[in-house]
């Protein structure tokens, strides 16, 4: 999309990821035409969708010559430990707080898995004791770079709440063309793409992004790993908007396109469930792909539940975007023991 060019980037992932058939699940639930998009492969720091967002983000700070980096997430945060690799990576100094989103979790969820890798890669830790405050986390950062600010540093801040420009969603925009190219390879038609929805900027991204290649036909499933349906979709549109201003390319997304579902959500954010249990051994046992508790599982659990209820269509393809969070599978060591997962 042309329009992207005019805002400042940094090369940091491996693009295009891979776009890969099904071939065993398919055969298992005896649905052809099964896709998932591979942005777990986006190379950096053990990859994810966040790597691609990153790039915007750190166009944006290096054009204003920043020192420094700070973002905010929770404790086993993809984001967070992207950025952290994204600042080694481009020379910046990196400041992250840590929100306490997930009650009563041990050692390993806080010490192990992303945490670890934030750790490795060089950033300097701060926690934020609540895990449902987006304002206050934010002004808690801004507070931080303040501080910063003060001590001479140049600060650039990635905000969590979503009444900041979605640059990340720009990411998305593009990523909806990768697609459709990648699609066009396999000589099928292309009916729905199901991804895990958080902040909501991949999820407005695609939407946006298959608009604006004429193809307001495809269905993006966003599953809830935060928030109910309703505060979902709300953010989702409002994203959406905000992607289409930045863009200047005029109201393309409508309100029935926003497609939500929170029934894989379970207790919350971060909170195994019986169906991203189910959903994890599938994915890994049938394909070799791994999946974690919090974003990805439960999408692909939406995928099962959707192909299992014939809710997609028979003919059209239907493609699992994997955003990543690997790393977060081995914070749930205990709690997939519990389930054994790994023994079956």
């Amino acid at each position: 999309m042309q329009q992207l060019s005019q805002f400042p980037r940094v090369s940091l992932a491996h693009r295009p990821t891979p776009l890969e058939r099904l071939p065993n699940l398919s055969r298992e639930l005896a649905r052809a035409h099964l896709f998932v998009k591979r942005d777990d492969c986006t190379g950096l720091a053990m990859g994810g969708n966040k790597v691609r967002q990153l790039e915007f983000y750190f166009g944006e700070a290096l054009a204003a010559d920043a020192t420094v980096v700070l973002i905010t997430g929770a404790v086993q945060s993809n984001f967070v430990r992207c950025t952290a690799a994204a600042a080694a990576k481009t020379g910046l100094r990196c400041v992250i707080q840590l929100e306490d989103r997930v009650k009563g979790m041990g050692f390993e969820y806080h010490e192990s898995g992303n945490v670890l890798l934030d750790h490795v890669l060089g950033a300097e830790l701060h926690t934020y004791p609540e895990g449902e405050d987006e304002a206050g986390a934010d002004r808690s950062l801004d507070d931080l770079a303040n501080s910063l600010r003060d001590e001479g540093q140049r600060p650039y801040v990635v905000h969590l709440a979503g009444n900041h420009p979605p640059l990340g969603a720009l990411a998305y925009v593009e990523a909806a063309e990768e697609i459709l190219t990648q699609m066009s390879a396999h000589d099928v038609d292309l009916g729905s793409v199901i991804v895990a929805s958080g902040s909501a900027q991949t999820h407005a991204g695609l939407l946006v992004g298959f608009h604006a290649q004429e193809r307001a036909d495809v269905a993006v499933h966003g599953v809830c790993v935060r928030r109910d349906a309703s505060a979902q979709a709300e953010r989702v549109l409002k994203c959406a908007r905000a992607t289409e201003k930045l863009l200047g390319c005029g109201r393309r997304v409508r309100d029935q396109d926003v497609l939500v579902t929170d029934k894989y959500l379970g207790p919350g954010y971060g909170r195994l469930t019986p169906e991203t249990q189910d959903a994890i051994r599938t994915a890994a046992r049938l394909e070799g792909l791994l999946l974690d508790p919090v974003y990805t599982g439960k999408a692909f659990a939406h995928f099962l539940g959707s192909i299992r209820e014939n809710a997609l269509g028979d003919q059209s393809a239907a493609i699992f975007l994997h955003t990543g969070g690997t790393p977060a599978l081995f914070a749930y060591r205990g709690l997939v023991d519990d389930a054994q997962i790994a023994r079956g």
